[in-house]
């Protein structure tokens, strides 16, 4: 699994002009994709990881002072570009195996103690944020 994850002051995505998932205080955005070969064992272990991660200010994870995360799939993490202009969806799991890993992932946070929002699965999403820092970070496990 792969995400990228956003140190936000905020952030929200809205679908067909709805807001379906908002965080209104600083936390984390996190872009979560799969690939083909990823379990539910990765998509605990990115919970795990996405929880613990310490760059909010002071170095904190949102573990340590209840920091909310909005989790937004994103299966374009896997996009390969070395071979042109054209991106390849190759390495990106279909959506009937990404969308439970993805589920999997906010369960997990949800049962760690993260207070947690999501987009919508497969659903066209407009995602506001403001990033600060900026400070963005690539995880994978």
């Amino acid at each position: 699994m792969r995400a990228v994850a956003q140190r936000v002051s905020r952030a929200s995505v809205t679908v067909e002009g709805e807001v379906v998932g908002e965080i209104a205080e600083p936390g984390l955005l996190a872009l979560v994709g799969a690939t083909h070969t990823d379990t539910d064992a990765e998509a605990r272990k990115m919970a795990a990881k996405l929880w613990k991660l310490r760059i909010l200010d002071g170095e904190r994870s949102c573990s340590d002072i209840g920091a909310p995360l909005l989790v937004v799939s994103q299966f374009t993490l896997y996009g390969d570009t070395r071979k042109g202009r054209r991106p390849t969806w190759h390495a990106a799991a279909p959506g009937p195996v990404a969308e439970p890993l993805v589920d999997t992932v906010v369960k997990e946070l949800r049962e760690l103690g993260a207070p947690v929002r999501t987009g919508a699965f497969g659903a066209q999403m407009s995602v506001e944020l403001t990033n600060e820092g900026p400070f963005t970070v690539l995880v994978e496990v």
